[in-house]
């Protein structure tokens, strides 16, 4: 018989202290008798939320070679009390990780949807224009619910970035995605293939980083979701270092995205775009780093409920993860001060309660 856990404490985003009961996986409301109490007192967030990261590509950007691989990068986040992934594309399959009871929830892409010879080596599907709604149609049905697209990369003819493919084919894309019943994301550093996206109807996109105010408030206005990883944005002045002297014009492009994007994530929040937090994380950049994320988030200008909001109980909700209510999932986090207050707490969850169960 499963031992049903208590927690007491001031209950985020409804501010109240209140009594929550755990019985298996589910939350109830309603006093439980003999459960064992394992946390009274403190701050208690919903599990927070990676939205962009990648347990299927390991450190330095290699595919995963097997499932352990993929769940120890998995245990990383959940360690520093992410509960719950989305995984933006996925060299290596992991379905049987979706209800590993170690794991986050996971909400995961397929494969990179990309252009020919134009990006990671051994990441994407690499597919000519003609080919993309097929292809995107296949990889709907491998994820759980959305496609990634790489939307743009360098293009070492032209010397900088370029949409992937025609706008045609961006277009046609998310239509594909839409038609095959999944939501579609896209991975967009340039300022063309990011409009096109917009305009076409895409759910969410990747980094953003050459966003207008104009498209930022089509994105507002549509409800287009925004990922903004500004850690990976970080790394653009060592990716110019190492392209300058072949590609000048691409460093000159990149240092000047990653210099303005601090003001864009500000436009786009100030302009009522939803935003996510997300990492980033596998290749280059470590796992376990969402409350680094939900840092620079708040240094960028947003206010910190709604930077909570953004890596916790509304990207859960986004995700179609329930959240601390009558019925909804048991993943909770626990913390000594209150994260509005210093969000530097969220470096140091006191207790973590992952599916029913005390993980940390």
């Amino acid at each position: 018989m499963v031992t049903a856990l208590h927690v007491r404490g001031v209950v985020l985003p409804e501010d109240e202290v209140r009594d929550i009961w755990l019985v298996g996986d589910r939350v109830s409301l309603t006093p439980v008798a003999g459960a064992q109490t394992v946390s009274d007192g403190g701050f208690v967030l919903p599990g927070l939320v990676d939205a962009h990261c990648h347990i299927g590509i390991a450190p330095g950007g290699a595919p995963v070679t097997s499932l352990a691989q993929a769940k120890e990068l998995a245990l990383v986040d959940r360690d520093a009390g992410v509960l719950a992934l989305r995984d933006a594309g996925s060299p290596f399959p992991y379905p049987v990780l979706d209800d590993d009871p170690e794991v986050p929830r996971l909400a995961r892409a397929g494969r990179h949807v990309a252009p020919p010879r134009r990006y990671l080596p051994e990441i994407g599907v690499e597919v000519p224009a003609d080919e993309v709604v097929a292809e995107v149609t296949r990889q709907a049905a491998a994820g759980t619910g959305w496609v990634k697209l790489v939307g743009d990369w360098i293009d070492r003819d032209r010397g900088d970035l370029a949409p992937a493919w025609d706008d045609a084919t961006l277009t046609a894309a998310v239509e594909a995605a839409h038609a095959a019943g999944a939501r579609i994301t896209a991975h967009c550093f340039e300022e063309s293939s990011v409009a096109t996206l917009v305009r076409a109807g895409i759910d969410c996109v990747e980094h953003g980083t050459g966003l207008s105010v104009d498209l930022v408030d089509e994105m507002a206005r549509r409800g287009t979701a925004l990922v903004p990883t500004m850690i990976n944005i970080e790394t653009f002045g060592d990716i110019a270092a190492r392209a300058e002297a072949k590609y000048p014009g691409y460093a000159k492009h990149m240092r000047a995205l990653r210099d303005r994007f601090p003001d864009v994530v500000r436009a786009a929040y100030e302009a009522g775009v939803p935003l996510f937090v997300g990492s980033d994380a596998g290749g280059g950049i470590a796992h376990g780093l969402a409350a680094q994320e939900m840092l620079r988030l708040h240094a960028a200008g947003m206010a910190a409920p709604d930077v909570l909001a953004a890596g916790s109980w509304r990207a859960r909700e986004w995700l179609g993860f329930p959240g601390l209510t009558e019925g909804g999932w048991a993943d909770l986090v626990v913390y000594d001060a209150d994260p509005r207050r210093e969000m530097r707490t969220l470096l140091a969850p006191r207790r973590i309660v992952l599916r029913g169960r005390v993980v940390a």
